[in-house]
């Protein structure tokens, strides 16, 4: 019996420009989208991150381009998407997975650590969408924001990222409304503990992940893979009246709230 969960090339012929496209979640989300047909194209500060992924994608038969960008800097994402447009011909769907985390107390927390979270995840989500907009209307296209659950309870030392990420949410559930009439969905995906993570390997003390485990009711953390089917659904036609979600990806841990206790 096959463990395929998708058809074959469900993404045929689209074209996806992923931001954070180099690493983690949505390094993921940008392999899976290439084989399921689309031709990719990945964005971050960091060059030798995205060049290392692009040959992955390339090497298994997938097309990806790589152009680097700060999405803190607008003049850089409208060039990337520019860049994007004139190699593939359109885009066809924009992720935003650019993001920034550390662990802080909020007494201990600066202004500047702050602001510098909220401006790559929510002001970067906004600037990748904004300078996408043009391009998402002419192909009725859809945008997929990575979220979190860090803030339908309260994380102690998360209050930055918490701040950020419901900035997002709202954003989500403002551009479905203003842009469903151009045929451009918006959606996104609030994942919860992924352990094949950079992030959890630096969030989350080895001690707290028994604990954790516990408090998720389907007992195991999160893959990326999981993530990855998440996104090819929601971007997929199979999702094509679904709009202003945030999908929740969490085996359900956040219906617990955040303790460890």
């Amino acid at each position: 019996m096959s463990d395929k969960i998708f058809a074959d090339n469900i993404l045929q012929g689209k074209v996806a420009f992923v931001t954070g496209g180099g690493t983690g979640i949505t390094g993921g989300v940008a392999r899976a989208f290439a084989e399921a047909g689309a031709r990719v194209a990945i964005t971050s500060r960091k060059i030798e991150n995205l060049e290392a992924a692009a040959k992955i994608i390339n090497d298994n038969g997938g097309e990806c381009f790589t152009v680097a960008a700060d999405v803190r800097d607008y003049t850089a994402l409208e060039n990337a998407i520019k860049q994007t447009a004139e190699k593939f011909g359109k885009i066809d769907i924009v992720v935003n997975g650019a993001a920034g985390n550390f662990l802080c107390s909020a007494e201990e927390l600066s202004a500047n650590g702050f602001g510098t979270v909220v401006d790559i995840d929510t002001k970067g989500t906004f600037n990748t969408a904004r300078a996408a907009f043009e391009e998402l209307k002419k192909s009725k296209g859809q945008i997929l924001n990575i979220s979190a659950t860090l803030h339908y309870t309260a994380t102690p030392m998360q209050i930055h990222v918490s701040a950020a990420k419901a900035g997002v949410d709202a954003m989500t559930r403002n551009l479905a409304v203003e842009w469903g009439q151009y045929g451009i969905r918006v959606n996104g995906i609030a994942p919860g503990p992924i352990e094949d993570t950079e992030g959890m390997k630096r969030l989350l003390p080895e001690p707290l992940k028994e604990k954790l485990t516990k408090r998720i009711p389907l007992r195991r953390f999160g893959r990326i893979k999981d993530i990855e089917n998440s996104a090819l659904f929601l971007c997929s036609d199979a999702a094509s009246y679904i709009n202003g979600v945030t999908l929740v990806v969490d085996g359900g841990q956040w219906l617990l709230g955040t303790s460890f206790g």
